[in-house]
């Protein structure tokens, strides 16, 4: 059995694979091993994923999704015209693409996968990530937790003597901070944190708003086609800030060009409220691990948000350790999944290692409080509390509130507040006890959270012997088999954009979007290029084609780079 891993990121997604006693990114069909998160539809109406719809977020906004992944796990419905998706079908088509690509670089069908998943996803939001592998065709026999997979490929699985240490994981939509310990052949997380709304598209939206303020324009009034051509100029000054001390937005306003130059004090400043927003997971993990920063062996950065020199300053500034970084911060979590696969293949190459993992949220019932002196009497009684060792299972006894009670409703929560109110309810379970006098009757919870982060909830009416176990399913958000099984039948007959194509059509997505953003001579002599391109392409002279690709190529790439036409 061939299992890939696969890093499915908010911005781009990587599979790779454990072969030849290493592991192996694999290449897309654009020889290329991110492919962007991005699906949208072509002029035929064909789905294309990857690169191909990056190049056609500005230019056909209305027809094409990205940073989809923060909708997991919700009933969010996405349009691409007049086509509807939930953000788990839209992440399976990205999943089929990567599988197809899989298939085509080992020349065999692939039907396993390990998925990397943030450690802070919630119960919906993994079962949503499960239930994507299901709609591209793939069984998913493991979530493994991004820092988990960082710290795999980081050979720390490999180092005799013990260590502790932290990974600090921001990619484009999600940010977790996980401290880990490795110690006699076992790696365990004693604590994780996160935000699941903070990544790098945060920080876009910072110089968005920026420009926006600087230039007083009304956000309500650009059009969608505006927004992106705005998002896509923001996007790029924020790397450019990474490698150098200033940058320029610019933005074509009806027959006006705004600019706005953004130097990195600037940008640190209008960075505060984020940069808040990263300490305060960093400090819960470490107070949750009984540890301050000076006690760490290492520091890990993962996700291409790392990148940014303020989240660099930031971790180095908490922790008094400069980061570790010398594997790309976006490819480490798909090669560590790789190695996982390995692992569960029991490769020979492969030193064994135990993984243990923690609960990310405190997971409990809801349960009457006589003493309460607010109208709501609810609060939350916690079963498993976060960062308690996984898998686990633990359990409690309950009694009967009133005479003669004929059921008990058992809601199921997570979260951290003491009011039931405030957390998020997973489901519920009706109980039916024998009527009897308030508190004779006693019912034991049991909670059982496996490695995948998935929840199991059993009950025991304690007089009768009676059990009742149930997975929770019934969590807002997550898609029943049922609808799983009638989404798999709908995206069955969706049109696939021919993958032997992709490299061509990608190349004329992205001279259509340089086309747009030019003007005058510039915009004449893309015109002329895309026009010859379309009649070789119709030539079908493979020669031909690759000439004139390679040359476009050139082109363009002199083009974004502000280098003079020949």
């Amino acid at each position: 059995m061939t299992i890939i891993g696969i890093d499915l990121g908010t911005t781009n997604s990587l599979v790779a694979i454990w072969q030849d006693e290493k592991a192996q990114l694999i290449p897309n069909a654009l020889n290329k091993f991110l492919t962007p998160s991005v699906v949208g539809l072509n002029n035929d109406g064909e789905i294309i994923v990857g690169e191909i719809a990056k190049q056609r977020l500005e230019t056909h906004s209305d027809i094409t999704a990205s940073n989809f992944k923060c909708f997991m796990g919700t009933h969010k419905i996405l349009k691409l015209g007049k086509k509807k998706f939930r953000a788990e079908e839209l992440s399976a088509l990205v999943l089929k693409s990567l599988k197809a690509d899989a298939e085509a670089f080992l020349n065999t069908e692939i039907n396993t996968a390990i998925i990397s998943v943030p450690a802070y996803f919630s119960d919906a939001q993994r079962k949503a990530t499960k239930a994507a592998g299901q709609l591209a065709g793939l069984n998913v026999i493991r979530l493994i937790n991004e820092p988990t997979a960082a710290a795999i490929a980081y050979g720390l699985h490999e180092k005799p003597e013990n260590c502790t240490f932290l990974v600090f994981d921001i990619g484009g939509g999600t940010f977790d901070v996980s401290i880990m310990e490795m110690f006699d052949g076992v790696m365990q997380v004693n604590a994780s944190s996160g935000d699941n709304r903070l990544g790098g598209e945060d920080f876009v939206e910072l110089l968005i708003k920026e420009f926006i303020h600087h230039h007083d324009l009304k956000i309500e009034k650009l059009k969608s086609k505006e927004l992106a051509k705005l998002h896509a100029s923001a996007e790029q000054c924020k790397q450019q800030l990474s490698t150098q001390p200033h940058a320029d937005m610019q933005f074509q306003a009806k027959h006006q060009l705004l600019t706005l130059q953004i130097n990195r004090d600037q940008f640190n400043e209008l960075s505060k409220p984020l940069l808040k927003r990263l300490r305060a997971p960093l400090e819960r993990a470490l107070n949750d691990a009984d540890l301050n920063g000076d006690e760490l062996d290492a520091v890990i950065l993962a996700g291409g948000a790392s990148r940014m020199p303020i989240i660099r300053s930031l971790a180095s500034k908490m922790l008094g350790l400069l980061p570790t970084s010398h594997i790309n911060p976006d490819q480490i979590v798909a090669l560590g999944t790789a190695i996982q696969a390995g692992l569960i293949q029991n490769d020979d190459a492969l030193k064994e290692i135990v993984l243990t993992d923690v609960s990310p949220y405190t997971l409990g019932i809801d349960v009457i409080n006589e003493n309460s002196y607010e109208s709501d009497s609810q609060i939350f009684y916690p079963i498993i509390e976060r960062n308690s060792s996984v898998p686990i299972s633990r359990s409690d006894l309950f009694s009967s509130a009133h005479n003669n009670q004929p059921q008990i409703n058992i809601g199921i929560f997570q979260g951290e507040s003491r009011h039931v109110r405030n957390n998020i309810k997973l489901g519920e379970l009706n109980i039916n006890i024998p009527r009897s006098p308030a508190g004779k009757e006693s019912i034991e919870v049991r909670f059982t959270y496996d490695i995948n982060g998935l929840l199991e909830v059993e009950t025991l009416v304690i007089s009768t012997g009676k059990k009742k176990t149930i997975v929770i399913e019934g969590n807002p958000g997550v898609m029943t088999e049922k609808e799983i099984n009638q989404r798999l039948e709908a995206l069955a007959e969706l049109k696939i954009h021919p993958r032997d194509k992709l490299e061509n059509t990608t190349l004329l997505a992205r001279g259509e979007r340089l086309y747009e953003n030019s003007l005058g001579e510039k915009r004449e002599i893309i015109g002329e290029l895309l026009q010859q391109f379309e009649a070789i392409l119709k030539s079908q002279n493979i020669e031909d084609i690759e000439k004139m690709s390679s040359k476009l190529k050139d082109i363009f790439d002199d083009i974004e780079n502000d280098s003079p036409l020949c």
